[in-house]
């Protein structure tokens, strides 16, 4: 399998309380649209590059044609995008690479590796980590997943770690660039900050 069978979900999809109830993806960052800065580093990596976002549809469908809103309503987080990425009838790959759109250092080779780690291990979600802490943001889920997704979202489920346990997965190590998933939460993060240029 090749990044041909991946398909990347930029999540944009929050309320961005941190950034005073800015559209995070949309925030600049070095003269452009923070999402941006993930798309340069996710797209050589995968087949497809879907957006999910929950507002400003018109602003991220000029980034990309597959732009996709929560299947549920009020903003429940990470999770929700997911899910309806998995329920779009436009997704192309039969793997879905979750990035959050305040994470522009992301690795260049963060597809493959999750990739690899999931054939290794025959599972179906793959998660990164640094130094043992999960990065539960940075996820790849194959489609098969997809009912049981949705079967603990339904069942008022919420958070990222509780639901990758339940399912055939393996996590990966990114110890050696820990840098890579710094991400940009408050205008005092975005002050000064500079897109990494290494993976």
């Amino acid at each position: 399998m090749t990044h041909q069978h991946i398909t990347g979900l930029i999540l944009a999809g929050g309320l961005g309380s941190r950034m005073g109830g800015q559209d995070k993806g949309l925030v600049e960052l070095a003269g452009q649209p923070m999402v941006k800065h993930v798309m340069d580093r996710l797209a050589p990596q995968v087949h497809q590059l879907m957006i999910n976002a929950n507002r400003n549809a018109a602003a991220y469908s000029c980034l990309s044609p597959w732009v996709v809103a929560d299947r549920l309503e009020g903003f429940v987080g990470p999770l929700a995008g997911l899910d309806a990425a998995l329920h779009n009838p436009a997704l192309e790959g039969d793997w879905v690479l979750t990035c959050p759109c305040d994470s522009p250092f992301l690795p260049l080779d963060l597809a493959p590796r999750l990739l690899t780690a999931t054939r290794a291990a025959n599972a179906h979600v793959a998660m990164a980590s640094v130094n043992g802490q999960p990065e539960p943001a940075f996820l790849l889920a194959h489609r098969c997943v997809a009912p049981s997704l949705a079967a603990f979202l339904e069942g008022g489920g919420r958070q990222i770690r509780r639901w990758v346990v339940s399912a055939r997965h393996v996590v990966v190590d990114f110890s050696d660039c820990p840098e890579a998933f710094r991400n940009i939460n408050t205008p005092e993060e975005l002050a000064g900050q500079t897109p990494g240029r290494s993976g």
